[in-house]
């Protein structure tokens, strides 16, 4: 039996691949069911590219709904027209670059590579780059084992669960600390293998400090090459801090009396000056969470709240101890 395969002249969408019905029934339809059967088919393949169309344009909006990374946006969207025209020349039969798309994230700690990471993930299966989409997360503990032949067992369960998805590997230059002798050069080697094994349904991002990823990427002259795309992601400026804080705390239905928004920006001015890796969300996350247990102890004391009480956050709320 021919299977046809139909390329659409939509870009979004993979090829169309149809089967004939069997020999008995085409004997038995009609010309003018055979039309309609048709028609169906070609209204439903519409309707799913429709909705294709509307996941990733609800995972770009996702994308720019991010505070920051507008480095980081614009190269996601320069990855996507890439991906897109290729598929368009292969539909027109003209030589198409291959899909290698395996990248180096590089960044503080914070900063927003895993949650970019994920969205990779989510937007490469609507584009029918990847056939699942998911992401597995691990580190150095996940792929290297304690004796021979331990961590490439390790690295291929790993790999085996990330097929079809992203395989993101955070603090990935810990792989290469113990030298030519340590477990975590198996691991590489493994990791390099799966690239090539399944370079079609498979995307690896390893990611860590800026510094430290460019050594690790000497480490291994063939590293390099095999990762084409590197995104750097930068600090979050005062400001942007500010908006992630502010952020956060209306998506709790909290809100910051103007006296506790300056008082916010005096305590993450302070940060910024006194830590070198301050400028990263995690850090605001840690001091939005300890300023809604200070209110909520400062109201605690009271018998009863007001509900505009218990949604503003005053600037003795608001603390750098322990954070």
């Amino acid at each position: 039996m021919t299977i046809r395969v139909t390329f659409r002249p939509d870009n979004h969408q993979p090829p169309v691949i149809q089967t004939p019905l069997p020999t008995e029934h085409a004997h038995t339809s009609t010309p003018a069911t055979e039309q309609v059967g048709v028609g169906r088919i070609r209204k439903h393949n519409l309707s799913s590219i429709e909705k294709d169309k509307e996941k990733i344009a609800e995972i770009l909006d996702e994308l720019e709904s991010f505070i920051g990374l507008v480095t980081v946006k614009r190269l996601i969207r320069d990855l996507q027209a890439y991906v897109e025209i290729q598929k368009r020349r292969a539909q027109e039969k003209l030589i198409a670059e291959p899909l290698v798309l395996h990248m180096i994230f590089r960044g503080n700690p914070g900063t927003g590579k895993t949650t970019v990471a994920r969205l990779v993930g989510r937007l490469f299966k609507e584009m029918g780059v990847l056939q699942k989409g998911h992401i597995i997360e691990c580190e150095r503990a996940d792929l290297v084992g304690e004796y021979i032949g331990h961590t490439a067992q390790k690295t291929r369960e790993q790999l085996k669960k990330a097929l079809g998805g992203v395989l993101f590997i955070d603090e990935a230059y810990s792989l290469a600390r113990g030298g030519e002798k340590d477990f975590g050069k198996e691991a590489i080697d493994a990791l390099v293998k799966a690239m090539e094994d399944n370079k079609d349904n498979l995307v690896l991002i390893l990611a860590g400090y800026r510094q430290e990823m460019e050594w690790f990427l000497q480490t291994n002259p063939g590293l390099r090459s095999r990762f084409p795309i590197h995104i750097d992601f930068p600090d979050y400026t005062l400001d942007e801090l500010l908006a992630i804080g502010n952020l956060m705390l209306k998506s709790r239905q909290y809100e910051l009396t103007p006296e506790a928004q300056g008082a916010l920006r005096f305590h993450l001015q302070n940060l910024l000056n006194t830590h070198p890796y301050a400028g990263n969300a995690r850090l605001v996350r840690n001091l939005i969470e300890k300023t809604v247990r200070k209110q909520a102890v400062r109201l605690f004391q009271k018998s009863s709240s007001s509900r505009e009480e218990l949604i503003q956050i005053l600037p003795v709320d608001i603390s750098l101890e322990e954070t």
